[in-house]
């Protein structure tokens, strides 16, 4: 690990006002606790506020945070083609969002990685997404975020119609269209569901996360799936 990479992990271990000892940031970091003294020591010298002392631990004043000032080339190149994705394909807010996202990453990004950023060449034009389909996907988002279920009709493959009432967990974007996760209360098992076949949506009683019906519980079947299919 580059010592830059180091001392920015350091202070992302210490957010929070979280008191940490020498000995478990060296732990983490796979370096000795003599090197942690020593980068503890560069990091006040430069104004972080980072208060403790060896052998009682350290914390960091609450609300500090390190400029991105730390991103690579490829970095740069995920983060500004992934808002240009989301920009294309994502919904309404998402697509504001990413715009406001390109923006600050150009205010806050010193010169010569703002020039890496401004040469990204990975462009993404959402010119198939309507702007119905763009206010469904932040609705759905805000469903999630809400934790309310969902009742709608939805038409399979074949054109069959069921009324489905689900509790929506996630959305999953495949290139070609968007996805709904959730937990199918007519199936009773996860289902994902395709926006562009759900019509007559209407908002439902709020529900709790419980085992075996949340995304964790969904993404574990996945892998047991796919582990029995390799």
């Amino acid at each position: 690990m580059r010592r830059a990479d180091r001392l920015f992990q350091i202070v992302q271990y210490l957010r929070g006002g979280r008191l940490v000892t020498a000995q478990k940031l060296a732990e983490r970091l796979e370096v000795s606790t003599r090197t942690i003294y020593r980068d503890i020591a560069d990091l006040q010298s430069t104004g972080v506020p980072i208060d403790g002392e060896a052998g009682v631990g350290y914390v960091m004043e609450a609300g500090y945070d390190l400029p991105p000032l730390m991103f690579t080339h490829d970095e740069v190149t995920a983060l500004v083609a992934g808002a240009r994705l989301i920009r294309a394909f994502g919904g309404a807010g998402m697509a504001r969002a990413a715009e406001e996202a390109l923006v600050k990453i150009g205010a806050v990004l010193p010169e010569e990685t703002r020039a890496k950023a401004a040469k990204v060449q990975v462009h993404a034009i959402g010119w198939r997404i309507s702007e119905d389909l763009r206010e469904l996907i932040d609705r759905l988002e805000d469903a999630v975020d809400r934790t309310v279920r969902l009742s709608f009709s939805y038409r399979d493959k074949d054109g069959a119609a069921t009324r489905r009432t689900v509790r929506p967990l996630g959305l999953w974007f495949w290139g070609a269209s968007w996805t709904l996760v959730g937990w199918c209360e007519l199936r009773d098992d996860f289902r994902m569901f395709r926006l562009d076949r759900m019509d007559d949506i209407e908002d439902g009683p709020s529900f709790k996360p419980e085992s075996g019906k949340r995304l964790q519980d969904f993404y574990r079947k996945m892998d047991a799936w796919g582990e029995k299919h390799l």
